[in-house]
């Protein structure tokens, strides 16, 4: 593609074809556009002599990075990195005609994967980006970041487009939005959760993690377009009043009031019986979904697929089909005296104050918690979160996170300086194993904080760790003894 067409500028010197675009000078060639965007760890502008040395025709960069040769169109901005998406949009051309996205502390993998799934049931090709990758049915992509960077989402997009796909919705993180990676998608709506305490070792300040999330609506998503909010939580109220200004059409959700309300829930065996009204219809729906909280997740999804032009009756029906994600609110298996194990993603304090909260009602004998905190991460809400599982839970077992560069057993003292009756119960795998041989009959026990994940960072070394399967290990190590036993007295 011509300079001038990604840059949508008339101009005989922009002239030239542009090859490929990067911000990687490691991946330029000959005939490249490369973009000089500054990071956290290193800054593009060092990298250019390299990108033009390996070929690059043009370079996008600050103006006092700029070099003395003439063989290289420059374009120069002082924020490259807000042009940049712009013009991969441009360079790959071709998104899904509906693109939803979903923004918050907590809950977006989760109203993400249930929006596909509805778009699935109604008969839609439908793809998810976030946590869990890039995924559509024929399509897996990892990327390792929530919300990947704009090169990885837009010739992703494309490549779906030639899939068929034409529905896709995405997690929108506050780091990929103070990044300005979603800028230049077509978003048909967007959702906002909840706002809690995360991320203050990268935003600094709340008033700053507000505004990176609120981005979504006051800068990507374009007039007219629709915003799903959860009116319940104070915070999205301040999202209603940007929203109002922008010109959005406004779908609310909550329990006291909202367009799409939540008016009754009832536990189940299968999860939960819930009723809802919208437009002055009564929806009495099985959600099998443990976890109050799954039902808010639930109809933002279907506020999302409204949004993106789908019918509410439909949608609302297609929620007795829902299936938990990988790692949110997982059940991961029994004891054999019958006591259940979740396995949940919750690692800030709200998370693992909702989470407990909505498990007590399942609880007929003892509430248990293994969880952790990162290392290198918001120090604050270690005691915090610590004083979080001292209030609700019975058993707590503190351990390991992902530690990184700190001292595992120093960041499992500041948790405990929040809950007296936990235990220092060290490394995650003995953590486990110690919750799961302490469960009897009636018991619910939760692991938080990783979730999905299949790995743990200590110091610089990634090793393979899934809650999942240390779980069943230990119930498996539990059922082989007690067989042992009985062909003994046998």
């Amino acid at each position: 593609m011509k300079l001038s067409q990604l840059l949508e500028q008339n101009s005989q010197v922009l002239e030239m074809e542009i090859c490929g675009i990067t911000a990687d000078s490691r991946k330029v060639e000959e005939g490249f556009l490369f973009v000089a965007l500054p990071g956290l760890i290193f800054n593009g502008a060092d990298f250019i002599k390299d990108a033009v040395e390996a070929g690059a025709s043009a370079v996008l960069c600050i103006p006092d990075a700029k070099l003395e040769n003439d063989d290289v169109t420059w374009i120069l901005d002082e924020h490259p990195g807000r042009v940049f998406p712009y013009i991969v949009s441009r360079f790959f051309k071709y998104q899904p005609e509906n693109i939803a996205a979903v923004t918050g502390t907590n809950g977006k993998t989760s109203v993400a994967f249930f929006t596909q799934q509805i778009w699935k049931k109604l008969g839609i090709k439908a793809a998810s980006v976030g946590t869990l990758g890039i995924k559509a049915d024929g399509y897996q992509l990892d990327t390792g970041l929530t919300t990947p960077d704009p090169m990885v989402i837009h010739k992703a997009l494309s490549e779906l487009c030639d899939l068929g796909v034409d529905h896709v919705v995405f997690e929108a993180s506050s780091h990929g939005l103070d990044q300005h990676r979603l800028d230049g998608v077509n978003i048909s709506a967007a959702a906002f959760t909840n706002l809690t305490h995360d991320h203050l070792d990268y935003h600094k300040t709340e008033e700053d993690y507000f505004n990176a999330k609120a981005r979504l609506f006051k800068e990507v998503l374009q007039p007219s377009k629709t915003a799903v909010l959860n009116i319940d939580n104070p915070h999205v109220r301040d999202v209603l009043q940007i929203c109002k200004a922008k010109g959005h059409k406004i779908i609310t959700v909550g329990k006291t009031d909202g367009d799409i309300r939540l008016l009754n829930q009832r536990t189940s065996s299968t999860g939960q019986e819930i009723t809802v009204s919208y437009k002055r219809k009564i929806y009495d729906i099985a959600l099998p979904l443990v976890g109050g909280f799954q039902a808010t997740n639930a109809l933002m999804a279907v506020g999302l697929v409204i949004g993106c032009g789908g019918r509410a009756d439909k949608a609302f029906k297609a929620l007795s089909y829902l299936r938990p994600v990988r790692g949110r609110m997982e059940q991961a298996g029994r004891h054999p005296a019958g006591a259940r194990i979740y396995v949940d993603f919750a690692h800030t304090p709200d998370a693992l104050e909702t989470v407990l909260q909505s498990l007590k009602p399942h609880v007929k004998g003892k509430l248990a918690v293994v969880f952790g905190c990162g290392g290198d991460r918001d120090r604050a809400k270690r005691k915090i979160m610590g004083e979080i599982a001292d209030k609700l839970a019975d058993r707590i077992y503190v351990t390991d996170d992902n530690p990184r560069s700190e001292s595992p057993e120093g960041i499992r003292q500041e948790v405990l300086k929040g809950c007296a009756v936990g235990i220092d119960a060290g490394d995650r795998a003995s953590a486990i194993a110690m919750a799961v041989e302490d469960l009897q009959k009636g018991d619910i026990l939760l692991v938080a904080g990783k979730g999905h994940e299949q790995g743990q960072m200590i110091g610089t070394n990634m090793t393979d760790f899934d809650d999942v399967s240390v779980v069943r290990s230990a119930i498996a190590a539990i059922e082989l003894q007690e067989t042992t036993i009985r062909a003994k007295a046998n």
